[in-house]
């Protein structure tokens, strides 16, 4: 019973140290990285009184599973193998420690706390790659951010803005549309998807989940008075994101807490797309900046002339409607935001 208390409580220490490093480098959160620590700390306290037994019991050399690794265990096609793959480690050891630890003469391990450490570990290994799924897509929040939205569309169709967007260097199309039909609004947004997909840009839905969930979007953005995250969150695939507005450091604070993937601070100037928003102005969007981990987008009243003073406060991107879609050239106005920001 040593052999085997010994063997399992290896595999599951070096799987979660494994998965503690995900969490710390890749990941860089703070309150994941802590839930695997504290598991790995409950663990070793669980064998620590027998520590020296187990070492005794311990002949690595004469151990006949050693040799039989299969080829596949020297490859990884990418961290979120490397997840799955030392979130099972851990799960499978706990599970023989589990099994072992009811007969009557192992007195040394509780049953019932490798359970419970179990089952904390089924959902941290969801929790855990569900952020990578959504990682690279996150680090693609970046540079000029359209918000498509049908009142500034004119005659225009949708598609073919996006498009000449798209050739102007955008690297994120929203759709908002607040008084259409969802039927017309969801053809647009799956036409808007199949574009942006096809030249590697990130498309939000504004505010409709279901729409999101229909057309396959990257993700949602949520405004005030919409879904709060936890419960977009529960809708979701979990490889889609979610962006969250703000007005302030506190809600900025929140919306990172409930796990929005991007904060939209705004609005920065006084703005045609949205009366009655109350100011953040650029000392709230530095503010927001040194405080968040998660990508700042700004947002409200931003153009040529004061792109500038946006990216001096180090926000990750801007969102804009006028500066882009007020002129007849599409194209020409986002490459010129572009440049400059």
């Amino acid at each position: 019973m040593l052999r085997i208390s010994d063997a399992n409580f290896n595999r599951c220490s070096e799987g979660l140290r494994v998965l503690e490093e995900v969490a710390r480098f890749v990941l860089n959160h703070s309150d994941l990285t802590a839930r695997l620590k504290h598991i790995r700390h409950r663990l070793a306290n669980c064998h620590s009184k027998i520590e020296p037994q187990l070492l005794s019991s311990r002949d690595s050399a004469a151990d006949v599973g050693a040799e039989s690794n299969v080829s596949s265990e020297y490859l990884r096609r990418d961290v979120t193998a490397i997840v799955v793959a030392n979130s099972r480690r851990v799960q499978e050891s706990l599970r023989v420690i589990e099994e072992f630890s009811k007969l009557p003469q192992v007195t040394f391990i509780d049953a019932k706390t490798i359970e419970q450490i179990r089952f904390e570990l089924y959902e941290l290994e969801r929790v855990l790659t569900s952020h990578i799924l959504r990682k690279d897509k996150v680090d693609r929040i970046t540079g000029v951010y359209l918000i498509i939205d049908s009142d500034f569309l004119k005659d225009r169709s949708a598609t073919d803005v996006a498009r000449q967007a798209i050739d102007g260097g955008v690297n994120i199309i929203q759709l908002r549309d607040k008084k259409g039909d969802k039927s017309d609004i969801l053809k647009t947004a799956i036409e808007l998807k199949q574009l942006c997909a096809k030249y590697n840009v990130l498309f939000i839905i504004n505010d409709h989940v279901d729409i999101a969930l229909a057309a396959n979007a990257d993700g949602v953005h949520l405004g005030h008075t919409d879904l709060p995250v936890a419960e977009a969150r529960k809708l979701l695939p979990i490889d889609k994101i979610i962006g969250r507005t703000a007005s302030n450091i506190d809600e900025a604070m929140m919306a990172q807490q409930q796990g929005a993937d991007y904060i939209v601070i705004g609005s920065i100037y006084p703005t045609q797309s949205k009366e009655k928003v109350p100011l953040a102005g650029l000392k709230t969007l530095g503010a927001v900046n040194q405080k968040i981990t998660q990508p700042v987008v700004a947002a409200g009243g931003i153009n040529l002339d004061n792109v500038k003073q946006v990216q001096s406060t180090g926000a990750n991107a801007v969102a804009v409607i006028s500066a882009i879609l007020s002129g007849s050239d599409v194209k020409a106005a986002a490459s010129e935001l572009v440049k400059h920001f």
